[in-house]
């Protein structure tokens, strides 16, 4: 452990990240009307700039400093690099959506990268005190991106339900720290991890309803069912790039929440949590693939699909082995490719005055355009786990942790919960490619967002034929982490 000035220089990314904010804040202020245009470019090339930085310092080994609250190591630099590019892609897909609706402010963006900063203080946060601190910077953004359309009714309440829930899954998440600091007396993870070792019965018992609550938290901040009531209101109610940006950044914010706790601190109880975490997993899987059958809105069709999602990631995260921490850390990641290009398929269709939201919208998208309708075919496959695409490799990942520790038959209520939800997926195909469409055969003309889409789409299929560099990356850093 390093202290003094020495000890800010592994935050080099955390500090770099908010200078960035910050001067993007005030070009913003003192730009005008005619400036402010550049506000998105300025923070696309702010992001590109701080993904530079990421790569270069890259840590060899864990580094713990800040007294204890800060770890610099490489799955934190993983994390923080998937968050960067995630939020890169967002903002490239966004920027057309937002003018077109009259929302185009500079504090869209700039909320969007405090909420970024959030994510990097969670990936790196070795306490109580700095996962909190993360969270909280991170909802925060949160809250007020998704009420960022001032006009729209719906876009409030989804707000409102958001910030309610959050509050009190925070309250959940906080209490459960205390509990834990009382019994423990540390605030540091590793402290923490030591501490709960050797407690009497009385104490261990605190420890146990104080982790109980921790993962209500996490499942929360997750979308796990029975803590998911706030996610397709969300997902419905927020504006369509806002919506996104929770779908898919924010995810990377949530993992990072998980990992930290489960993996760095309560590794030594996973007894404890583990029982919690399969009820959880269960239902996620089952409510999330049975529910978006019945689903007319594409918005809420993917929420409830990331609910499924979520309990893949959950099951992988159960097992408290390396190999399914690792697991759980390709499926995020995996999952969070595959909804950006979805989601940037949406926005695609979407113009000034209409909003693509509905599935009967993407009817007819193959007469439309046979490049788009094919990217979007290949995420939806993708995530419904067909091979070759990445979805199927993800899901195997999963699988397999989740068989060397023993459970089978979890691995084949998961497999089973797939199959089932392999239906919406393919209804959407079914919608492209047998439908007609009802709609104008027009596109937004953005050919950055254009680019970047097909990019993104290319990458989730040629990954698919070559998946094993990722995943040794992901068990490489889950090897590595403090």
């Amino acid at each position: 452990m390093i202290e003094g000035w020495a000890g800010l220089a592994p935050a080099i990314g955390e500090i770099a990240l908010l200078s960035l904010a910050c001067t993007v804040l005030l070009y913003d202020a003192f730009a005008g009307d005619g400036g402010r245009r550049l506000t998105a470019p300025l923070s696309i090339g702010a992001l590109l700039a701080l993904l530079l930085l990421l790569i270069q310092t890259w840590p060899s080994d864990a580094l713990i400093t800040l007294g204890g609250h800060y770890v610099a190591d490489p799955l934190a630099s993983l994390l923080k690099i998937v968050a960067t590019i995630t939020a890169a892609i967002v903002f490239v897909y966004s920027r057309r959506y937002v003018a077109d609706r009259g929302i185009e402010k500079g504090e869209y963006w700039i909320l969007s990268l405090f909420g970024l900063l959030g994510i990097f203080v969670l990936s790196s946060a070795y306490s109580f005190l700095t996962l909190y601190l993360g969270l909280e910077l991170l909802s925060l953004s949160l809250y007020a991106l998704v009420a960022f359309d001032r006009n729209s009714s719906v876009s409030a309440e989804s707000a409102m339900k958001y910030f309610v829930l959050g509050a009190i899954a925070s309250g959940a998440l906080l209490y459960g720290f205390s509990l834990v600091y009382g019994v423990t007396g540390a605030l540091s993870l590793g402290e923490v991890a030591s501490a709960s070792a050797d407690l009497d019965q009385g104490a261990s018992l605190v420890l146990v309803v104080g982790i109980a609550f921790m993962v209500v938290g996490v499942a929360f901040k997750l979308g796990g069912v029975p803590f998911h009531m706030w996610l397709p209101d969300v997902y419905h109610g927020a504006p369509t790039s806002v919506t996104m940006y929770v779908a898919t950044v924010s995810k990377v914010g949530a993992l990072a929440l998980a990992l930290r706790l489960l993996q760095d601190g309560l590794a030594g109880h996973h007894a404890d949590w583990q029982g919690m975490l399969v009820v959880v997993t269960m239902l996620s899987l089952a409510v999330g693939n049975i529910v978006a059958i019945a689903q007319t809105n594409v918005k809420r069709l993917l929420a409830y699909s990331a609910i499924s999602h979520v309990g893949f990631i959950l099951l992988g995260l159960s097992t408290g082995t390396p190999m399914g921490n690792a697991s759980a850390l390709l499926y995020t990641i995996v999952y969070v490719l595959m909804a950006a290009g979805a989601f940037g398929v949406i926005i695609l269709l979407t113009r000034a005055g209409f909003e693509a939201d509905e599935l009967t919208d993407l009817a007819g998208l193959n007469e439309r355009s046979r490049w788009f309708a094919g990217i979007m075919l290949v995420m939806m496959f993708s995530m419904a786990g067909l091979p070759p695409f990445l979805g199927f490799h993800a899901k195997v990942a999963i699988i397999q942790a989740t068989l060397d520790a023993g459970y089978t038959w979890l691995a084949v209520y998961a497999i089973l919960m797939s199959v089932i939800g392999a239906f919406y997926y393919i209804r959407v195909i079914k919608l492209m490619y047998f439908d007609s469409s009802e709609h104008e055969p027009t596109l937004m003309k953005d050919p950055t967002a254009r680019v970047v889409l097909s990019a993104n789409g290319l990458a989730v299929l040629l990954l698919g034929f070559f998946p094993a560099p990722l995943l040794t990356l992901c068990v490489a850093v889950i090897a590595g982490a403090a």
